[in-house]
């Protein structure tokens, strides 16, 4: 094996196991960034062994042997770690053997305390988020960085900061006591689907979409359902992400340009995924997940996914489905959507009038899709000087290239 097919493998290794190896290694050393570093040296080993020995039968066995003998070999240097040292050792005997690795159970376990503890409420959610991709997404900090136009040495702080905050709170290895879960989920979930809505929308630059992140996020969410399989908000979002990532090909146009919901053609829809997202709706569902936001949210993406075509979208029960999130989650933008379905369901007259209740709404003054959206109803009513000045806003607003040059467009046509 030369050098560059050992660094292929060991990379297409690391992006499987890297989130695994961590979240066992912080169990023993009770640290995550200590873990991490382990972890890294531990790829570095790899690096410098395969092209001699081969890829091993069990990669992240060989990848986690290495590590925790390294961490040995860190622990008998510092009598500070004496105690570690100790319980290493015992975890240890056992592996020696490049193959040897854990029970399916203590992987789980240990991946969900990895979950927990990379958005701890101690973080801020751009930590968290940078955090759960380098922890769990595997991502490199260049990757992240490039995901969200940002310098990389500012995701490279974030995630530095990151580690140094859990160290320094001492926020413990482990998944929250039930009291605490849910509200601890709620975070867990709401940085999974930041990260697919940036991929899927995103905020800024040259592209519409971002797919590499979608397709992470929902990774992420598959994963965090196999460790939670009786959690029906964890079902919620995957039915969710799996329903609106079966639009992403109909999504942009041949020039990169955006595709509107009603303008997309729908035989282009991913039929596989939206299988799959209609499954975990009705496991969520049957958990008892019908009027939380996430399930709620993936089904209303369920009846535009059954809708063969434009004219059978059930727009008054997404309203009606609006209006039920509306109560358990409340938010400026949902009241947005719901005056778009209710739009769409009795008329663009009566959808100017909610939106235009939401126009002092502080939240939603720097927001394109506020005046894009009600440039739509004006031009719906034949407000054409009316519509124009509200897509030149939206325009203004967006720092997403492609969906200014669609405003732009409406303008022009307007």
């Amino acid at each position: 094996m030369t050098a560059t097919d050992a660094r292929r493998a060991v990379e297409a290794v690391w992006r499987i196991e890297s989130a695994r190896l961590i979240a066992g290694l912080a169990r023993l050393v009770r640290d995550v960034g200590l873990a991490e570093e382990l972890a890294q040296d531990a790829l570095v080993t790899a690096l410098e062994k395969w092209p001699e020995t081969g890829i091993p039968r069990n990669p992240g066995a060989w990848l986690m042997t290495a590590a925790k003998n390294r961490a040995v070999d860190l622990a008998r240097r510092d009598q500070n770690y004496r105690r570690k040292l100790e319980q290493i050792g015992r975890d240890t005997e056992h592996d020696h053997a490049p193959d040897a690795g854990a029970g399916v159970g203590d992987i789980d376990d240990d991946l969900l305390r990895l979950v927990f503890t990379a958005c701890h409420p101690v973080l801020s959610t751009e930590a968290q988020v940078a955090l759960t991709l380098r922890m769990l997404g595997g991502l490199t900090t260049d990757e992240i960085a490039r995901a969200f136009l940002v310098a990389e040495a500012t995701i490279a702080q974030r995630i530095v900061r990151a580690k140094k905050t859990l160290a320094k709170a001492g926020v413990p290895f482990e998944v929250p006591a039930e009291d605490e879960r849910d509200a601890r989920l709620a975070a867990v979930l709401g940085v999974i689907y930041l990260i697919f809505n940036e991929g899927y929308s995103a905020t800024a630059g040259q592209d519409l979409m971002r797919p590499a992140l979608c397709a992470d996020a929902l990774r992420l969410a598959r994963v965090l359902a196999g460790l939670m399989p009786r959690e029906p908000e964890v079902h919620g979002l995957v039915a969710l992400l799996e329903i609106q990532a079966s639009r992403a090909k109909s999504r942009v146009g041949p020039g990169g340009e955006p595709v509107l919901l009603l303008e997309q053609d729908r035989a282009r829809w991913d039929q596989l995924l939206i299988r799959r997202g209609l499954a975990a709706l009705k496991k969520a569902e049957s958990l008892g997940g019908m009027g939380r936001p996430y399930t709620l949210q993936a089904s209303i993406a369920a009846c535009h996914a059954n809708a063969r075509t434009p004219e059978d979208t059930n727009w008054l029960r997404i309203a009606g489905l609006y209006e039920a999130l509306a109560l358990v989650a409340p938010s400026p933008i949902i009241e947005l959507n719901h005056a778009v379905a209710i739009g769409m369901a009795f008329g663009p007259a009566v959808g100017l009038e909610l939106l235009d209740e939401l126009r002092d709404e502080p939240t939603l003054r720097e927001y394109h899709l506020l005046p894009s959206t009600r440039g739509d109803l004006l031009a719906k009513l034949g407000r054409t000087e009316e519509a124009r000045a509200e897509f030149e806003r939206a325009a203004q607003l967006t720092r997403n290239e492609r969906e200014r040059a669609l405003l732009l467009s409406r303008i022009a046509a307007d």
